[in-house]
């Protein structure tokens, strides 16, 4: 089974310098790729001058996240993508927990690591931790991680487990199972695309699972930093996106007229906090996604002639459960 090990760059090169060495070392039975994403700060030419051994793509333009892999990804012939951002560090034998699930279970698409932190490397990491899920209303959270609260790594998430979803910091995944689900969004441009991906993937009825013996740490924000404005306007829009997209049907009118009521309240949140940006963002990802309304009409009626699993989310409410019965690890939540 080929692994081509796959790293989307755009402008960052510092991370490159950092991190991109050790990937390489540290993956030896794998092919590493640099996707480039139209950098402009010399990361084509640094990476040609001290990792020779790296192929790289030019896409020439930045096509963000979704797009960017999605094309660059059709350059490379392999078995398994292992998806990983600029700014993760790996170990020795980081790589075959991972692929060795893809290679003795064909009904599993996707498998992401343990994510911790590259600043704190004793707590989980927020983009996946131990793996992610999405309760009733839509809302991510994972093991680990719950909204804005990372848990210290005790070793309390260290068994294998089928998720919701596997983190786009650092995931492995099957090409024949990312072709068939269409691969990422392009709408998306970046932020939750992993989300809307592996739901489709599970509809196709394929699992996801974490692999707790493979650890990465993650710096996180490498590209867009967790408090920008332009962080928001995607998340709120790409999460209403998703919904709309692969949510079953009527069940998601009402969850989606639901989010504009707590979408309101995060606006309101964002108001008193004094972050007028960050609220006049959730404002344009509401309205950008009504523009977006007819196209996800149209992809509906086109997946309603193909044959789908219904899929299971978290039957509660993350947000009451963290913010009325204050719960604030996973292990607190009921299964």
């Amino acid at each position: 089974m080929e692994v081509a090990v796959a790293v989307l760059a755009y402008n960052n090169l510092n991370h490159l310098m950092r991190y991109l060495p050790d990937l390489i070392s540290c993956s030896q039975n794998a092919r590493v790729v640099v996707i480039d994403n139209g950098s402009t700060d010399g990361s084509v030419e640094w990476i040609r001058e001290h990792c020779p051994a790296v192929d790289v793509i030019e896409l020439g333009n930045n096509f963000g996240f979704a797009d960017g892999y999605n094309r660059g990804l059709k350059q490379i012939k392999s078995d398994v993508y292992l998806l990983i951002n600029s700014d993760v560090r790996v170990n020795k034998g980081w790589l075959e927990p991972l692929t060795n699930w893809l290679k003795k279970e064909p009904g599993i698409a996707a498998v992401q690591p343990k994510i911790l932190s590259d600043r704190q490397p004793d707590r989980f990491e927020y983009a996946g931790a131990a793996g992610g899920f999405v309760d009733w209303l839509g809302y991510p959270f994972c093991r680990g991680r719950i909204l804005e609260t990372l848990e210290i790594d005790l070793g309390q998430y260290d068994s294998v487990t089928e998720v919701h979803w596997t983190s786009g910091a650092c995931m492995a995944v099957r090409a024949r199972a990312f072709e068939e689900s269409g691969g990422f969004d392009p709408v998306f441009f970046a932020h939750q695309e992993e989300i809307d991906l592996c739901w489709r993937l599970r509809k196709l009825g394929y699992k996801l699972i974490c692999e707790p013996k493979s650890v990465v740490y993650h710096l996180g924000g490498g590209t867009l930093s967790y408090h920008s404005p332009r962080k928001t306007f995607l998340n709120f829009r790409n999460n209403l996106l998703m919904l709309s997209k692969n949510m079953d049907f009527p069940r998601v009118i009402f969850v989606i007229f639901i989010r504009l009521i707590l979408d309101g309240i995060a606006g309101i949140k964002f108001l008193i906090e004094g972050k007028v940006l960050h609220s006049w963002m959730i404002v344009k990802a509401h309205f950008s996604f009504y523009r977006l309304i007819p196209k996800v009409v149209k992809y509906r009626r086109f997946r309603s002639t193909t044959k789908l699993n219904s899929v299971k989310l978290w039957p509660r409410s993350i947000l009451s459960e963290y913010f009325l019965k204050r719960k604030r690890t996973f292990s607190q939540l009921p299964a």
